[in-house]
């Protein structure tokens, strides 16, 4: 019998391991710009909900409470644009259900699903523990005549920052419909839009409040710092959220009563989110400022959590001189082959972090 993981390519950031002791190693100690994990504290109000309902000996619904749902609902019309009726769902993060979506909804072996050429390597991995086919392209053109499963999308997105217009989205909808295809885009990202306005698939604007075979995942990761709660959900089609719940219940994916009550309250508050933006959007001054001034060219970065960037060199080489200066940064080739040679700077250090960053990167590489 072979082992599932023997389908699967090696995980990303164990090959970034010596880059990261070359960093460490620097006598400032490391800048630690490779993963989008969350810094700053978790908002109060959020820390409160859980705190209350952490008193919760009885198993959780895994559609989460009447109250979770509404939030998400309400969530997604006022950020979203949606105006039409949603299925809801919540998730264990939004990493596991990007994993494990393509296998939920049925896609199998002989099922071919499309994802971006520069993308989240977890759209990949989700494709294989599935045992289906992978088509990397950003042009429906170019797919041809293959009768394709699942496309996903991203915007903004991880790792470009890019956000695609509402026409685009619009004209992926409209191709997939044609073709019975399910269409589903990652909007982790959407709260973080910098130099353009994202838009969501949900928005009347693309899909008229007609969400047939469409599905949009969210994240409370990057909005509220929420990472380590593992809060997320999917909106959408309400006949594919249920096949979602019912397959779900089977397995046993439920998100724990007291993250369900924090989720409740990250939702319903604004304020939080609007101070971490400003954090976000002080170190994205900084940082784009000190690459820029060490020869480096930015590529789209319009929004989200990164900056990308490049020397017109091969992608570890700009690890390596980075290391050198303990600045560590993802490697372009974690998110595709067209990547090779870009890296991946996060906006997620401290304001102390930040600034030693830019202090090295004006020594020069």
């Amino acid at each position: 019998m072979s082992a599932l993981s023997s389908a699967l390519p090696d995980f990303p950031w164990d090959l970034l391991e010596p880059a990261k002791t070359r960093a460490a190693a620097h006598p400032g100690g490391i800048v630690d710009l490779s993963v989008g994990t969350p810094v700053d504290p978790v908002p109060a109000v959020v820390r409160q909900a859980l705190a209350e309902a952490a008193d919760a000996p009885g198993y959780p619904l895994t559609a989460g409470t009447a109250t979770l749902r509404a939030a998400i609902a309400g969530w997604l019309a006022r950020a979203c644009g949606a105006s039409g009726e949603l299925g809801v769902l919540p998730t264990i993060g939004s990493k596991e259900l990007v994993a494990w979506l393509p296998t939920l909804l049925g896609v199998g072996p002989g099922d071919k699903v499309v994802i971006p050429q520069v993308c989240y390597p977890t759209y990949e991995v989700g494709v294989r523990l599935a045992g289906a086919e992978v088509i990397r392209s950003d042009s429906l053109t170019a797919v041809g005549p293959e009768r394709v499963k699942l496309i996903w999308i991203n915007s903004p997105s991880n790792p470009t920052g890019q956000v695609l217009p509402a026409e685009h989205l619009r004209k992926v909808v409209a191709w997939a419909r044609e073709r019975g295809t399910i269409v589903v885009s990652d909007e982790c990202y959407l709260s973080l839009g910098w130099d353009a306005e994202p838009v969501s698939v949900l928005a009347d604007e693309v899909t008229g409040g007609d969400y047939t075979g469409v599905l949009a995942v969210h994240s409370l990761s990057k909005r509220s710092n929420l990472a380590g709660y593992r809060a997320g959900f999917v909106g959408g089609d309400p006949a594919l959220v249920g096949e979602l719940l019912a397959v779900r219940k089977h397995a046993g994916m439920i998100v724990p009563a007291p993250v369900q009550a924090a989720m409740v309250a990250a939702l319903r508050d604004e304020e939080h989110v609007a101070a971490q933006r400003e954090r976000y959007a002080a170190r994205r001054e900084i940082l784009r400022a000190a690459l820029t001034k060490a020869g480096f060219a930015i590529s789209h970065s319009e929004a989200g959590l990164y900056l990308w960037a490049t020397r017109g060199e091969d992608c570890w080489q700009t690890v390596d001189r980075l290391a050198e200066r303990g600045i560590l940064a993802a490697p372009g080739a974690f998110y595709g082959p067209s990547a090779a040679q870009h890296v991946r700077v996060a906006l997620t250090a401290t304001d102390e972090r930040v600034a030693a960053a830019a202090d090295r990167l004006a020594e020069g590489l």
